[in-house]
């Protein structure tokens, strides 16, 4: 394996898994980018030299019929198994396989509950960027902290736009970064200003050679800004925020994995306005516990193992807002968030829907069997 192979993420785990598609002559090469059917490519292996530039690739028939969802087909991060044209720019290369996945973001598609959108695959450290701005919102933050606990990758929270708060409010910005601190938990949290240069020394270590860094957040939080400022180049389009809540337009309109000099890798997302979170069978309450490690702590010091939190004796949790040691606004997200990963995963796994069919059948006939209100039996 070259160092060129060992910078480009490829290492020797992906090469024993890619093994059984070498015997059948095709080459590994990763996702840039997709565009519908469209994908293209960054070859690697020993013929990544000639293979310098991005090739158009296509998924093989065989790919496409075998899929169960869109969520099976290549994503943008992606390491797959390819056949190549004769030569650069003879036509496109074939994808046959993608090659199991170390870490998946995905999102519920909008309008489909069936489905999961894979917004980047195999990344190391998911930046998760917010702005200190108009556009601040810790409840934002939390949501995108459980959609990373999902993912299996690591997350770093990035708040952008650091100096326009820092000159205009300092103790707001004391005030905001003490409260991203604390609601982050174990995940790092840099405050920074991409249009500046300032703090993103303490982001380059997350950019080491081989690794995969995925920015994810709102429009018009800098995250193209903070791409630019990373690559060194303009690679990105940026664009101006409205004044009034400093939210912004989608100026980048896809997903693309950018190649930096040092040997790390960027995927730079679409702003997202509304993150449906998705989580696979058991991930639920792993990824409450992770990202609300308060509030389940608190949960599992009540009285009772199944406590509602609602009118039980013991409740630690109600107690905990009773005194103020919980913030409402804490406790209302991990409900929220937490009836949306149990709903996502129920809808997603035949056991988990047959069950809360069976309960919700249970109820409907206790409801028929109820006799009518004033009625003596």
């Amino acid at each position: 394996m070259t160092h060129a192979d060992e910078c480009a993420g490829f290492d020797a785990r992906w090469s024993e898994s890619f093994a059984p598609h070498a015997l059948l002559g095709r080459v590994p090469a990763r996702v840039a980018r997709v565009d519908r059917d469209r994908i293209t490519l960054f070859v690697a292996g020993a013929i990544a030299s000639t293979w310098a530039d991005p090739v158009p690739a296509r998924p093989s028939g065989r790919l496409r019929h075998e899929a169960a969802s869109a969520a099976d087909l290549p994503a943008v991060g992606d390491w797959v198994a390819a056949t190549l044209p004769e030569s650069p720019g003879a036509g496109d290369a074939v994808v046959h396989a993608v090659l199991p996945r170390r870490t998946c973001f995905a999102r519920k598609a909008a309008g489909r509950a069936a489905d999961a959108q894979v917004a980047a695959a195999n990344v190391d450290t998911v930046f998760l960027v917010a702005g200190l701005d108009g556009d601040f919102n810790p409840r934002r933050i939390e949501r995108y902290l459980v959609a990373a606990a999902t993912s299996g990758a690591r997350a770093v929270v990035v708040l952008n736009k650091a100096d326009l708060l820092l000159r205009a409010n300092p103790s707001a910005y004391a005030a905001r970064l003490a409260e991203v601190e604390e609601l982050a938990g174990d995940a790092p949290v840099h405050a920074v200003s991409a249009l500046e240069g300032d703090g993103l020394d303490g982001l380059a270590g997350y950019l080491a050679p081989g690794q995969t860094v995925a920015l994810l957040g709102s429009s018009g939080v800098g995250k193209s800004t903070l791409v630019n400022a990373l690559a060194g180049t303009a690679r990105q389009d940026t664009g101006p925020v409205r004044e009034a809540d400093s939210r912004g337009r989608h100026t980048t309109t896809h997903r693309e994995l950018v190649a930096l000099d040092g040997g790390a890798w960027l995927v730079d997302t679409p702003g997202m306005r509304e993150l449906g979170l998705a989580a696979g069978e058991g991930d639920a309450e792993a990824t409450l516990e992770a990202t609300f490690d308060d509030v389940e702590s608190l949960a599992r010091r009540c009285r009772f193992g199944d406590c509602g939190h609602a009118e039980e004796p013991g409740c630690a949790v109600r107690a905990a807002l009773a005194s103020g040691a919980l913030p409402e606004a804490r406790h209302a997200s991990w409900l929220k968030l937490g009836r949306e990963l149990r709903a996502y995963a129920a809808r997603h796994d035949k056991r988990l829907a047959a069950e809360q069919k069976a309960r919700w059948k249970a109820v409907h006939v206790a409801n028929k069997n109820r006799p009518p209100k004033g009625a003596r039996w």
